[in-house]
């Protein structure tokens, strides 16, 4: 499953999956991956996300029921 709500939040930001993968101390490639959702991010990288879009656990990763 894709995860549009760090590509939103990484745009509202004007950054670049580059600027974000400097902050968070990973690849570009990564943060695509994620941003596809072929790849799954350890805790400790989901909490960098978060700190570095200014976003909760929550409003990045939670899935609403459908």
């Amino acid at each position: 499953m894709k995860n549009l709500k760090i590509k939103s939040a990484r745009a509202s930001l004007d950054l670049s999956q580059e600027e974000l993968a400097g902050l968070v101390g990973v690849t570009r490639q990564t943060i695509g991956m994620i941003e596809a959702g072929k790849y799954n991010p350890t805790l400790n990288l989901c909490i960098a996300l978060c700190k570095a879009l200014g976003k909760t656990l929550d409003e990045l990763f939670w899935e609403e029921e459908k």
